[in-house]
């Protein structure tokens, strides 16, 4: 029997951790099965597997612990896939074959599902000079492009991958065209950008001084650090990207400083990684662990969650043993440092049911104290694990105990390292967890505060028809199950409410007792003024974070929720509005995934000067109840065809998959003419084969109800029935095309479908 609290958690299952066949035919017959599935495979790698199977089956149960989607979906599958979610990448070699090899050690890992990491830094900044060619060198921005552009070819092959992050340093020369890059809104679209920012370059920043930009020794130019600074601000500000990691910070703090360097993280930042170093990543489910939730005797089981931990720390260690990985030289980082990153899920949960709101100071101070007992059990439970396999390879006590991280431990298990080594060289980190979240039931998000307390899903039927569904945080379905329709107290806070510098607050405290980094979301009210905006960044610098993400509504990111004027009420809530979804027509910022079937029809056009005839199929997808076209298909045994035809089919159907009023490709083919003349077909003269092929996808989308008629516009005016524009709304899901997408631990997490850019 499938103990799903929610028909959300049992959706996202089966879409996304669910094993089957081939064909689709279920093999996990029940959620049961998927745990039973994880804790056999990784208790393969023990001595004692059917012990440990049972107490990794006992972690999972009830949604406690979570392992990351990947572990999730893919072990004990037996198929050649990577557990490890994300990846940094090798150094850049300043150099056009060891770039192009970058490029391609790249493309084998995002061919795996892994996201990746870069730093460009590396790149000689455009202009300079490349001596053995006598030229100028085209800077790393032309180079993110090429990696750009693989990402997009990659992801059209086939299912969504992995998302790419791309850092510089604050002092190379070209860092101001970095920081613009997302100026241009078809610019670098499958990068997270973050600048690397320098504990001088932030005192150079509070002094107003002067702030050299250099690569290999040469100073190119001097700025005013104050200036970049307000550059970077005003491009977050707008475009909510770059982000800023402080690196000297993540440097300092860094368990084996005594045997790496860290310049880039994984796409959502919570990771900090050397040369191809992987994140494997886990969560602890605060929300499962409350006793007598909003009860007088509400708390934290605090000898569960000690239990809880000592069992995911000894499955995840498995973990880097069972995994396969898309690179050796991954394979080698992760035995040699066996780094994890466990965090937690449903803080924000717990916080309510024990009656604290997020942000106070009770809540930081709980929260401090939560994490510090996680961080400690961590590291005894890998204390222990070292003294029965022994320590990561490249373990030096004293080099370890030396680190900063480590200087604030608790002496008892500073002791014990000294004496026993650990086995694993970081273990916490608090990562993205916006669909595994909803697969335990709607818990809060990582560390995030709640962000609607309930809200409205549209779930898309087989036949194309759309119902609804409430979807309701755990914390808040528990209250009502306690207390019925009773109010809810005024501790029940959530993302739209709360003030930015709450929101560090909270960052910084879990910050204090994470090896790695956080990935949260700082939401930001749209009217928040320049100078108040700048200085979240700066108490997030203040006060110990790693890293700084904001995301503030506006014209260019769009609104995520929208709210009635008529209604106080938060997103989510009673009185809150969702964007409308009638229409025909949808306009999509994001190609939609491709299902696994699509329904469509083949047309053969004999053009009179080819010995062969040229196919067309067109392929619809059904969105709100209506057909509309989606792919294109040109094929034809005349190689003289090839090239145009192959570039046509991925050009028209990039433009389809982007929704909109597509009729215009009709209507440019239709007007193009050939000067070594048409042809006469059916009585009509037709100027050429694109014109023929357009007139034919014309009669396609004539056939599906798309347009109106041949010459005619479409069936409704967009512009009037896509959404409602006197509220503003943000980006629409490129898995179920919904408008229900949100800014959560810097990912864009869609509410109806799970789907997470960084998932």
């Amino acid at each position: 029997m499938s103990c799903f609290t929610a028909p959300i958690a049992q959706s996202i299952w089966d879409m996304k951790y669910r094993l089957k066949e081939a064909d689709g035919t279920p093999i996990d017959k029940s959620v049961e099965d998927t745990w039973r599935r994880i804790a056999r495979s990784l208790a393969a790698v023990e001595d004692e597997p059917a012990h440990w199977e049972q107490k990794f089956y006992a972690a999972l149960e009830d949604f406690k612990y979570l392992p990351a989607g990947r572990i999730t979906a893919g072990a004990g599958t037996g198929r050649g896939v990577t557990l490890f979610n994300c990846f940094v990448m090798g150094t850049i070699p300043d150099d056009m074959g060891g770039i192009f090899e970058m490029l391609k050690e790249a493309a084998l890992t995002m061919q795996q599902g892994g996201g990746i990491g870069y730093d460009f830094s590396t790149i000689r900044p455009k202009g300079a000079e490349v001596k053995s060619v006598a030229a100028d060198a085209s800077g790393p921005l032309s180079f993110m492009d090429v990696w750009d552009a693989m990402c997009r070819t990659i992801m059209s092959a086939g299912s969504r991958r992995g998302a790419m992050m791309a850092t510089m340093r604050c002092d190379h020369p070209d860092i101001e065209d970095f920081i613009a890059a997302k100026a241009d809104a078809a610019r670098l679209r499958m990068f997270n950008l973050s600048v690397l920012v320098t504990d001088d370059f932030m005192e150079a920043v509070k002094a107003d001084g002067p702030w050299e930009l250099e690569f290999g020794g040469k100073v190119y130019r001097t700025v005013e650090a104050r200036d970049l600074w307000n550059r970077i601000m005003q491009a977050t500000y707008d475009y909510a990207e770059p982000g800023v990691i402080f690196i000297d910070r993540i440097n300092a703090a860094n368990n084996l400083n005594y045997c790496e360097t860290i310049s880039a993280t994984n796409p959502c930042g919570e990771q900090p990684l050397p040369p191809y170093g992987a994140c494997l990543l886990g969560s602890i489910n605060m929300a499962r662990l409350v006793t007598d939730p909003f009860g007088p005797e509400a708390a934290l089981d605090e000898d569960a969650l000690d239990d809880l931990v000592a069992v995911a720390v000894r499955m995840m260690d498995n973990v880097v043993d069972a995994s396969r990985f898309p690179l050796e030289a991954q394979a080698r980082e992760a035995e040699a440092k066996r780094r994890i990153g466990l965090g937690v899920t449903g803080l924000a949960d717990a916080l309510l049911m024990v009656g604290l709101r997020y942000g106070s100071d009770e809540a930081v101070a709980q929260t401090e104290a939560w994490l510090h007992q996680i961080a400690r059990a961590a590291y005894l439970a890998s204390v222990d694990l070292a003294r029965e396999k022994g320590p990561f390879p490249l373990f030096d006590a004293g080099a370890f105990l030396a680190s900063g991280n480590m200087r604030g431990m608790d002496a008892d298990v500073r002791e014990a390292i000294a004496e026993h080594g650990i086995r694993n060289a970081l273990l916490t980190s608090i990562a993205p967890t916006g669909t595994i979240s909803l697969y335990a039931g709607n818990v809060s998000s990582g560390i995030e505060p709640v962000f609607a307390y309930s809200y409205t899903r549209k779930v898309l039927q087989k036949d194309g028809s759309r119902t609804e569904e409430e979807v309701v945080d755990y914390a808040v379905q528990m209250w009502r199950e306690k207390f019925g329709d009773a109010e809810l107290p005024d501790y029940f806070v959530n993302a739209q409410t709360l003030a930015p510098e709450d929101h560090v607050k909270m960052q910084a405290a879990a910050q204090r007792w994470v090896d790695s980094s956080i990935s949260k979301t700082i939401n930001c009210p749209a009217d928040i003024g320049f100078e108040a905006f700048k200085d979240v960044y700066m108490q997030a610098y203040e006060t110990g974070c790693k890293g700084c993400t904001t995301y503030r509504p506006n014209d260019v990111t769009g609104s995520v929720l929208s709210v009635s004027e008529a209604s106080d009420a938060a997103p989510g809530e009673a009185g809150a509005q969702m964007p409308h979804e009638g229409g025909e027509i949808v306009y999509m910022s994001e190609p939609l995934d491709r299902p696994t079937e699509l329904e469509g029809a083949t047309y053969k056009l004999k053009w009179p000067d080819s010995n062969h005839a040229i196919y067309i199929t067109v392929n619809d997808i059904v969105l709100h109840g209506h057909r509309r076209p989606f792919e294109v298909f040109i094929n034809s045994k005349n190689m003289e065809h090839f090239a145009w035809t192959v570039a046509l089919t991925r050009m028209i159907s990039a433009v389809f998959r982007r929704g909109g009023d597509v009729s215009f490709v009709v209507e440019e083919l239709k007007a193009v003419f050939d000067p070594r003349g048409g042809a006469w077909m059916q009585g009509k003269y037709i100027p050429s084969i694109l014109a023929a092929i357009g007139g034919i996808l014309e009669q396609h989308m004539i056939s599906i109800g798309f347009l109106e008629g041949e010459g005619l516009g479409l069936k409704s005016d967009p512009t009037q029935t896509v959404v409602n524009f006197d509220a503003p709304r943000g980006p629409s899901c490129p898995s179920c095309g919904g408008y229900d997408m949100r800014m959560i631990e810097g990912c864009m997490t869609c509410a109806s479908c799970g789907h997470s850019k960084c998932g």
